[in-house]
């Protein structure tokens, strides 16, 4: 009779718990949204429309705003999720999904983040023919980004493991000349000094 009062005592117990982590679920729900609609509220106050402004003088049109750029509430969340996978060492599934936040944010500051760490997945991997691939377009998509600055870093690296020295130099040469104030630029330096050094 005991150990059927427990039983029940247990299953009670039980219900509680799930009826509470339905509820939560709820209520981080309810939370996620009024952010949400906090965000944007905040965006209207921060730039409201100009009221009785006299009217530019005709130009082209601008173009319009990619949906990337409207909606970003999900870029971030994204970006976040598949660096975890990342760090986890889950690096195929890392890249697939930052493959999928490039092509959804084109536009969005850490697309060229998401493009290094899809070089830096398979530079652990040691593919350093494709990692140079992957790290260039750090490169090609945002030429002013420090993301460009560390990924030219790590191209070095890359043809130092394929033994190609001279090109190793020419990447971090080109760190120095391009981004000179950069950390990477610093590193560059060594690694210029450290060849340099062990110069017959």
């Amino acid at each position: 009779e005991e150990l059927r009062a427990l039983d029940a005592r247990n299953a009670e117990l039980q219900a509680a718990i799930r009826e509470q982590g339905a509820e939560a679920a709820r209520l981080r729900a309810r939370l996620d949204a009024a952010e949400q609609e906090l965000r944007e509220t905040r965006t209207l106050i921060a730039s409201p429309p100009p009221v009785g402004a006299p009217a530019p003088p005709a130009a082209a049109p601008a173009p319009a705003p990619r949906p990337d750029t409207l909606h970003p509430d999900g870029a971030e969340p994204a970006y976040n999720a598949a660096l975890v996978l990342f760090r986890a060492r889950e690096h195929g599934q890392a890249v697939l999904d930052l493959l999928d936040f490039i092509a959804k944010y084109p536009e969005h500051l850490l697309a060229p983040n998401a493009q290094y760490w899809i070089g830096e997945a398979y530079y652990l991997q040691r593919d350093y023919r494709q990692a140079l691939v992957e790290f260039e377009r750090v490169v090609d998509m945002a030429p002013v980004s420090p993301k460009a600055a560390d990924a030219l870093l790590k191209m070095g690296l890359s043809y130092t493991n394929l033994r190609e020295n001279s090109r190793a130099q020419q990447a971090w040469q080109r760190v120095v000349r391009d981004y000179p104030a950069t950390e990477s630029a610093g590193k560059a330096r060594a690694l210029l000094r450290a060849h340099a050094a062990r110069r017959p």
